[in-house]
């Protein structure tokens, strides 16, 4: 009999859908020993080599975006009019970090002085745990997955047990491309405490985490008596702000889009809306009529805007930021829509809801919400909006929306966040380091700065031998 049995729930129906073994605490604590002889053979593997295995990795990925983007829907109940998109970006961010990889993770000369040759190696960490998060899987694995197997270092993969699936994929389609055996290797996993004791087996050099705040900070307490680097990309609350002179229409637009998008589960969600006072009220009517046109449903309809959230305890949280915020004087202004009030039975389906008149003191302004909640509050400067949007424990990302850019971009270096958008948002760019300020986490992702993470510098001074 396995030690754990898990089983992932379809968000759509609360049915099980699979279920897969979870492994006893004496086979977790193999799995380092296992990776380390793995990664002192794959280091050795010239780095041409790697490329080409993760490039030919990336061609199968794209190759099987059909199937993949089915289980997502499945699985995590995104609509399956957007999960195909989420293969294609994650293909082409692992191309991106691909093409960077050798200026990344070349040598660096020292000065040049008669008689010396100095320079500084990207030496591979060693075995990498990565424990990711299931709302962006893909994406949020390539993150870590590609640049750990291109500075030369073997992995150990965790995901969650709503998306399971993703690490048998990934691993099938590496050993296809050539990758040696048990350098990715993965296990499924319920429990914190076996999470806890791998995080703290002296073989894991580097912990990847994507995921709540807590969980995190268990993950790096339980690491916290040795020294190794523990990344950390944890929640988010992330504002925008919108100028008094947009274009309402458009900004209402790109607004409801951020804010509601794989029904608000996103780390760089729009979760807090500050509109100058000048256009609030224009500003709450095009909200509305952008939603009369959005449509809740079933995430296998290809008209579906909107599919469920994930499990009925975050239904439960979103709706309890939504009470907390009406007992306290906020006002529901969504507008009537069919869809939000029949929405199908059985599922985790929460409406998109635009809440007006919101404050600070309220839990929808301050919590992760992580659902499609639109909160709006009216602000009367810039000072205002900047002073309210930094109020936070938070800070992934924030986005600033402006007709004038050398303004916004003044304003956006006041604000406190790891990547700060203007007219832009919820869209982690490749050739930018992905990082959380603040309560949001530590290291770094994507760029060049997000290869340091997974090598450790050796400097080589060398003197010419005498006579």
């Amino acid at each position: 009999m396995p030690t754990e049995v898990l089983t992932t729930i379809s968000p759509s129906t609360n049915e099980p859908i699979l279920t897969r073994d979870g492994l006893s605490d004496s086979e977790v604590a193999l799995l380092p020993a296992i990776s380390t002889q793995a990664f002192n053979d794959f280091r050795l593997l010239p780095f041409q080599e790697r490329q080409a295995i993760v490039k030919r990795a990336l061609k199968l990925i794209g190759d099987k975006q059909d199937v993949l983007a089915k289980e997502l829907t499945e699985q995590m109940g995104r609509p399956i009019a957007y999960t195909a998109k989420e293969i294609t970006t994650a293909v082409a961010r692992g191309e991106y970090l691909l093409k960077i990889s050798s200026d990344a993770l070349k040598d660096t000369e020292g000065d040049p002085e008669q008689g010396f040759k100095r320079y500084i190696r990207k030496a591979p960490i060693g075995p990498v745990l990565i424990l990711f998060a299931w709302n962006y899987p893909y994406l949020i694995l390539v993150n870590s997955l590609v640049p750990a197997l291109l500075a030369g270092n073997s992995v150990i993969l965790k995901p969650s047990p709503q998306t399971p699936t993703i690490v048998e994929h990934i691993h099938d389609i590496f050993s296809q491309a050539g990758l040696p055996d048990k350098v990715i290797q993965y296990f499924h996993c319920g429990s914190m405490a076996r999470l806890e004791s791998i995080a703290r087996s002296p073989q894991i050099k580097l912990v990847c985490f994507t995921g709540s705040v807590a969980g995190g900070l268990q993950i790096q307490r339980a690491a916290a008596d040795r020294v190794v680097p523990v990344g950390l990309e944890l929640g988010g609350k992330d504002p925008a702000y919108i100028r008094g002179d947009v274009d309402i229409k458009w900004a209402a637009e790109e607004i409801v889009d951020g804010a509601v998008f794989n029904s608000g589960q996103s780390c760089c969600s729009i979760e807090r809306v500050y509109v100058a006072e000048s256009i609030h009220d224009e500003f709450i009517s095009a909200v509305q009529d952008v939603l009369k046109g959005y449509k809740l449903g079933d995430p296998f309809d290809r008209s579906t805007n909107v599919g469920p959230v994930i499990s009925r305890r975050s239904a439960q949280t979103i709706n309890s930021h939504i009470k907390d915020a009406i007992e306290k004087g906020a006002i529901d202004s969504t507008p009537e829509n069919q869809s939000f009030a029949n929405p199908p039975l059985g599922g985790n389906y929460v409406k998109p809801t635009l809440l007006t008149n919101v404050t600070h003191d309220m839990d929808v302004m301050n919590d992760e919400t992580f659902g499609p909640v639109i909160p709006v509050m009216r602000v009367g400067n810039d000072e205002e909006a900047i002073r309210l949007m930094n109020d936070s424990e938070f800070g992934l990302t924030a986005s600033i929306w402006t007709k004038d850019i050398a303004e916004g971009e003044e304003l956006a270096e006041q604000v406190e966040a790891g990547t700060v958008f203007v007219n832009r948002c919820d869209f982690p760019s490749p050739d930018l380091a992905w990082t959380g300020w603040k309560n949001s986490g530590k290291g770094v992702t994507l760029s060049k700065f997000g290869f340091e993470q997974f090598v450790k510098l050796k400097s080589f001074h060398i003197k010419d031998y005498p006579k």
